[in-house]
């Protein structure tokens, strides 16, 4: 019975170990299942130092509405404001993730942010940073090429359907099989030379 005794004490000393140590997936699911949660956290990871509360918000907002901390309404400001304010960063500090400071309107990185960390690793690795510098430029030209076919095909059957002679003795399945053709061509050479 003693080995018994002494093996149970040992047993919730570890539990009691791992629960202070960090966040179980369940609940770093959990945290990061809300959009401005996520946001702040990218935040903070982004600038490990104590940040004003009114800075993230407006970041948070911006990165929301897909705009800048300039071009922002008072309005988006507001709302993403309030709701960090009332509840998420409140709900971030009561689980030890970050240090929060609603009288001073301060926020910083706490104890278990780190865990968080992996989720956010492709905005912060160099490689990414190059792959993301380039991608923009690839999107466009792809783009580009997808607005052509969509502009083409439209006159295609524009012309065919006010009768334009040529164009409109071609049948409407053949229309479909010319455009559904420029598309996949499209596509396949953007899978191979990307």
């Amino acid at each position: 019975m003693s080995a018994t005794t002494q093996t149970l004490p040992e047993t919730s000393e570890l539990q009691g170990e791992e629960k202070t140590e960090g966040l179980s997936k369940d609940k770093i699911f959990h945290i990061l299942q809300t959009q401005r949660r996520r946001y702040a956290l990218r935040y903070l990871k982004e600038h490990r130092d104590e940040v004003k509360m009114r800075d993230l918000a407006e970041q948070v907002a911006a990165w929301e509405n897909d705009t800048t901390v300039q071009a922002l309404a008072s309005k988006e400001r507001q709302r993403v404001y309030i709701a960090l304010y009332q509840s998420h960063l409140p709900k971030l500090d009561e689980e030890g993730i970050i240090n929060y400071n609603q009288s001073r309107g301060s926020v910083e990185r706490g104890p278990l942010a780190e865990q968080f960390d992996p989720y956010f690793e492709t905005t912060d690795t160099t490689t990414d940073e190059t792959a993301n510098s380039e991608s923009p430029i690839d999107d466009d030209r792809w783009f580009s090429y997808y607005r052509w076919a969509t502009v083409m095909s439209a006159g295609l059957f524009g012309a065919a359907w006010l009768n334009f002679p040529g164009i409109s003795a071609i049948s409407t399945y053949s229309l479909a099989a010319i455009v559904i053709s420029l598309f996949a061509f499209i596509s396949s050479a953007q899978f191979t030379f990307q």
